[in-house]
């Protein structure tokens, strides 16, 4: 039976790409498919980035038949099999949110995916990139990539493009980024409708309705994923959250107290850390307020 891999999902259809020795057959139209019962029966939902095997039936579609082993999962958005989160925000319009880039960093290392940071719209920095050099350094010296575009100029595309190869990556952020356009640029054809930026509200239209793979050559595939207002803490447990702050790590095996929260107790490398200016400001600021974000949802829960 043919295998393939899932790019679509839309209005209770698979649509999936035929596998040709292991390799996605980009020149192959996918076959539209329906999931088996046993599926729901099993309480299982197949994902965009499933390798399933799958069957062609009488009417010229198909039907999924069996999911191959997932090597990594999301929730939001629903993928598989991806090995990469691309998070993008942007330098202006809108400007520059550490606080959600960090509430993303915080569910990402929580997923166990690797990460990278991509900053868009360096055009439209009005400091000659000075702000932008400051953000990069300090996510680099945490540990993370950075790359900085711009898709009005072509600044970053190729080498982002080159990065994307050879495997699945999801793209997420703050919503009116130019996760589309990025994406335009990339793929020259492509054609995915961009929003316009609402001055006013500070955030753009919501432009990307599904979750669908985007080839984008070299074996590398795109999510292109829908923008997210907000995200929430429900799926994980406060004692976590220090976890997904990658700086805190050397600091939190000195603490004097196992389980302390880096908040108040005596003795917290991670405080002294900061404290010394070997964390940044806003990185443990924004500790605490998830920390009491997520506390207080644990009660209303």
């Amino acid at each position: 039976m043919p295998e393939g891999i899932i790019v679509k999902a839309l209005s209770g259809y698979y649509y999936v790409k035929p596998l040709r020795e292991g390799l996605i057959a980009s020149n192959e139209a996918s076959v539209q498919c329906r999931g088996r019962g046993i599926f729901k029966k099993r309480g299982e939902s197949p994902l965009v980035g499933d390798r399933v095997v799958y069957s062609l039936t009488e009417n010229g579609e198909g039907m999924v038949d069996e999911l191959h082993p997932r090597d990594s999962e999301l929730i939001r958005p629903p993928v598989a099999n991806v090995t990469l989160a691309v998070l993008l925000f942007s330098v202006r319009e809108p400007d520059m949110n550490l606080n959600l880039l960090d509430k993303f960093l915080v569910h990402i290392e929580h997923s166990g995916l690797d990460t990278l940071i991509v900053l868009t719209k360096q055009d439209l920095a009005d400091d000659d990139g000075e702000a932008t050099q400051v953000v990069k350094e300090m996510y680099e010296r945490i540990g993370y990539e950075v790359m900085v575009t711009s898709s009005r100029t072509g600044t970053g595309s190729e080498d982002l493009r080159k990065r994307l190869g050879g495997g699945i990556s999801v793209f997420a952020g703050q919503s009116g980024v130019g996760k589309s356009t990025l994406l335009n640029r990339i793929v020259p054809g492509l054609a995915l409708e961009t929003g316009e930026i609402s001055l006013r509200l500070g955030r753009g239209r919501h432009t990307t309705r599904h979750v669908e793979l985007m080839d984008i050559g070299e074996g590398g595939f795109v999510a292109d994923t829908p923008g997210f207002s907000q995200l929430d803490f429900l799926e994980l447990g406060v004692d976590e959250l220090s976890t997904c702050f990658r700086e805190f790590a050397d600091y939190a095996q000195q603490c004097k107290f196992r389980g302390c929260t880096h908040l108040h107790e005596p003795g917290c490398h991670v405080i002294k850390a900061w404290e010394a200016g070997e964390i940044a400001d806003s990185r443990y600021e924004h500790y605490k307020l998830f920390f009491n974000e997520m506390k207080d949802k644990k009660r209303r829960y």
